[in-house]
């Protein structure tokens, strides 16, 4: 009897916990057919996720649709070219947007109360995730602030910067006087994830300010952490920094696991123990 061809991976069952390219088989030394087809496919999609243009007027309308202001505005990189061979030019504003939040200022009066919370929305590296994640994040998040048995929130105007940085938002949280500013960003695609989407919170943002000072919360998307799931603990770590009035290393992430909820495919702690009960013996010696 000829041997087969492609040689399954004995675990194979796991795969349906994760989206990792795990348990793949083999052909021969190499890998099979169809993997290797699916590699190329998501290494392509995430390229594309990198290279695609940011729609800053549909953020902008889907986010007035929720009834806030925004304000565009881009940063110091002039071209995709130049964001990606120049982070430090996507960490600051351009000369025009740093006279649009002038302008913006002098319009509000002085002396100008600053807001409680400004949300800043960048393209980042996957302007797909912020295409698909952004406002809907913005409105969950909305919707516990503006609970009327909870703290009262005034929001500034949202702020979207083309060819951003994470750090851009100190610099667009402050012009937008604001005590607290959340970033909203995309963040670089993986194999398997070119939709997702980064939030970054910091307590009285100002230009020059490090990661120590920001809270992450990370993999927003369809498959990673719900928008749901995240505005909650986003709300949460909001209630923290705006109790103790700092954010980053010194505001512990104590965030229930609650707020999370169970994994995009359901497998609980019960469903995967079973699995590895059901694997075959002696797996060590296997693809």
């Amino acid at each position: 009897m000829s041997t087969p061809v492609v040689t399954d991976a004995g675990w194979a069952s796991l795969r349906r916990f994760t989206d990792a390219r795990i348990a793949l088989g083999r052909a021969g030394h190499s890998q099979p057919t169809a993997p290797h087809l699916a590699f190329q496919l998501a290494h392509a999609q995430a390229r594309d996720a990198v290279h695609l243009p940011f729609d800053a007027p549909g953020v902008a309308a889907g986010v007035r649709a929720l009834g806030l202001d925004a304000l565009h505005l881009h940063s110091a990189a002039p071209d995709r070219g130049t964001y990606l061979q120049r982070p430090d030019l996507g960490r600051q504003l351009d000369t025009a947007s740093r006279q649009t939040l002038a302008r913006w200022q002098c319009e509000r009066g002085e002396p100008a109360t600053l807001f409680d919370l400004a949300f800043v929305v960048c393209d980042g590296l996957s302007a797909l995730a912020v295409h698909q994640n952004a406002v809907p994040l913005i409105a969950a998040a909305l919707a516990r602030l503006q609970d009327p048995m909870g703290e009262r929130w005034t929001v500034a105007p949202v702020g979207i910067v083309e060819q951003a940085r994470v750090a851009v938002g100190d610099e667009a949280g402050a012009g937008l006087q604001a005590r607290c500013v959340v970033v909203l960003i995309g963040e670089r695609p993986g194999l398997s994830s070119p939709d997702s989407m980064g939030l970054y919170l910091t307590w009285s943002p100002q230009p020059g300010l490090t990661d120590a000072s920001r809270n992450c919360i990370s993999n927003v998307r369809p498959a990673g952490l719900s928008v749901d799931a995240a505005a909650r603990k986003l709300v949460q770590l909001l209630g923290a920094a705006r109790r103790l009035r700092l954010s980053g290393v010194a505001l512990k992430d104590d965030v229930d696991e609650q707020a999370l909820g169970p994994g995009p495919s359901g497998d609980d702690a019960a469903a995967f123990g079973k699995a590895l009960q059901e694997l075959p013996p002696a797996l060590g010696a296997r693809p």
